[in-house]
């Protein structure tokens, strides 16, 4: 692969970069961010670059004024495109490894402190509230400002990672004429059910981490906490409702192990498809084998070609900002790792793919969980068959590994919580081909409870012939929120209620001799807030309920996982 200019070996350099900046003092949520800027920035030249450097104060539209850096280059002389990033992690620690990277390649720099974040105006500002298209639209404003000022040839591009990237997110359907592009990294398009409240249950770790490491004071999210539903509040956080407005192609890369998966593939998705006339058809999705801020799983680096051209950032912005003749409309829209069997250095998978559009073509293949514990295609066909447990909100099922920042995450083995006595298990025969799986994964459960409201969760696993047992992808539903995240419904003790709880994606290859596991709890933590059982959010009082919680497995109630199938059986 070619970076600025320079060949690099992709594994080595992007496991270096994570590694250089764990475990410095920076939080893992803002070192993502500096540690993908190590990424890009450890191949460019080290010649030391000549900057025009300023400080000033921008003027939102409601007199607030936000600190802002702005580098320029020396030579040659202006004006230039230039390339804004916007950060409630403080501007200066982006800009000691940006500015001279950027400006090498003879283009400005902003660095913004956002609202109410470190040198900026605005204090108590809820984080991300005013960097959209409501009554503040700080993105909007900045932009405006750059468009007017003389060094900016009217070409502006935006770059993000993790919160960085979702002020870009935020800022594109309300974005002026001069943003052209965007590079957009593991970020969040719906902060409702990507980031706060992901089935409804608040990501307690994530939110409650996140705020700690970060210094926010406890207000910072109250009115999140105030809105457990998706209602106008959350509207005005959703950018893939706003994906029409947007007219700025963008590449958006993430992982499969990164904490707002879903997010990156609906941003691309939504305004690929469906944005103005200058995103649609000409956005870009990566999707690797990483998690948000650690790269040491590639996967099977004999095996991996590295990080596809269609992510370089430089080549990209050199296009939309410049119009520098290069490939970037020849590109492959879609650029995914397909992951596989980590042991076997001759199984199939742990390669990149090529694709015209997400997702590829596959064919939904339901697996149906059956009463003792097998993983079948064929449908049950007993008139009563159920399996239940007990789930004490006192003694919840830990989280090991998945799509988390803090504590454990990636591709970890689940044998640990597997013998509990409130996880369900369903596992396949061992597979006599190799099984591709690509794509978004959902479960269709059948339950019952004994109390008016309980979570459901499942994980999709990959079983070696050793029994290691690897999460794959999982999710979780409050279920209030069986028919939707607007109108919450409590239960009727007994009742048999259908539950959609949607796993995210992924792809990867089953080897042969593998198998597919299945696991149904109600609790992940942790991950996710345990439910009390009262039928009260957990946030309305200490009291707790242990639930009897069913999951019907009979003719009437099949409840069953949907696995999109690629025919390809992990062949290139």
């Amino acid at each position: 692969m070619s970076v600025f200019g320079r060949n690099i070996r992709p594994v080595e350099q992007m496991r270096a970069a994570f590694s250089i900046l764990r475990p410095r003092r920076l939080p893992r949520s803002s070192s993502a961010a500096v540690a993908v800027l190590m990424l890009l920035i450890a191949v460019s030249s080290a010649e030391a670059v000549g900057l025009r450097h300023f400080a000033c104060t921008v003027p939102m539209r409601d007199g607030t004024r936000l600190a802002t850096d702005v580098y320029l280059p020396r030579l040659p002389r202006g004006p230039y495109p230039v390339l804004l990033v916007r950060s409630p992690y403080g501007k200066h620690e982006i800009t000691r490894l940006m500015a001279r990277w950027v400006c090498h390649h003879g283009v400005g720099l902003v660095v913004q402190d956002t609202r109410g974040r470190f040198c900026s105006e605005g204090a108590g500002a809820m984080v991300f509230l005013d960097d959209g298209w409501g009554a503040n639209r700080d993105g909007h404003d900045t932009l405006q400002w750059i468009a007017r000022q003389s060094w900016c040839d009217g070409n502006v591009g935006m770059w993000g990672v993790s919160a960085l990237g979702v002020m870009a997110n935020l800022a594109a359907p309300d974005a002026p004429q001069v943003l052209k592009a965007q590079h957009v990294m593991m970020a969040f398009s719906d902060m409702y059910s990507q980031a706060v409240y992901q089935g409804g249950v608040l990501r307690k770790s994530l939110v409650e981490g996140w705020l700690r490491e970060n210094r926010f004071p406890a207000s910072a999210l109250e009115k999140a906490f105030a809105h457990p539903t998706y209602d106008d509040f959350w509207a005005s956080l959703d950018c893939e409702a706003q994906a029409a407005r947007v007219n700025a192609p963008a590449v958006f890369w993430g992982g499969w192990y990164d904490v707002f998966l879903q997010g990156t593939i609906n941003s691309f998705v939504t305004i690929h498809n469906h944005g103005g006339p200058k995103a649609r058809g000409n956005c870009r999705l990566i999707i690797g084998p990483w998690a948000h801020s650690d790269a040491r799983w590639l996967a099977d680096p004999r095996k991996a070609r590295g990080v596809p051209q269609a992510a370089d950032p430089l080549r990209f912005f050199n296009y939309w900002l410049k119009g520098c003749p290069n490939s970037v409309p020849c590109d492959k829209a879609v650029h995914y790792y397909v992951m596989g069997d980590r042991c076997d250095p001759h199984a199939p998978g742990n390669f990149w793919r090529t694709a015209d559009n997400w997702p590829p073509p596959t064919e939904p293949v339901k697996f149906y969980m059956h009463a003792n514990g097998s993983l079948k295609t064929l449908p049950p066909q007993s008139p009563d068959a159920r399996l239940s447990y007990r789930y004490d909100p006192n003694n919840p099922v830990p989280t090991i590994g998945g799509q988390n920042l803090h504590g454990s995450f990636g591709p970890l083995d689940q044998r640990p919580v597997e013998s509990r006595s409130d996880v369900l298990l369903f596992t396949s025969e061992p597979l006599s081909e190799p099984l591709e799986v690509t794509g978004r994964i959902y479960a269709e459960l059948y339950i019952s409870s004994d109390c008016p409201d309980t979570d459901f969760t499942i994980k999709l696993t990959d079983v070696y012939p050793d029994g290691r047992s690897i999460i794959l992808c999982d999710g979780i539903l409050r279920a209030r929120y069986h028919e939707s995240f607007q109108r919450p419904d409590l239960l009727t003790p007994g009742k048999v209620y259908k539950l959609r709880i949607d796993l995210w994606s992924t792809s990867v290859v089953f080897n042969r001799g593998h198998r597919i596991r299945v696991a149904v709890s109600s609790s992940n933590y942790p991950r996710f807030e345990p439910n009390p059982n009262t039928g009260k959010l957990p946030r309305e009082g200490s009291e707790t309920r242990v639930a009897t919680n069913t999951v019907h497995l009979c003719a009437q109630w099949p409840s069953h996982i949907i696995l999109p199938v690629d025919g390809r059986q992990g062949r290139r």
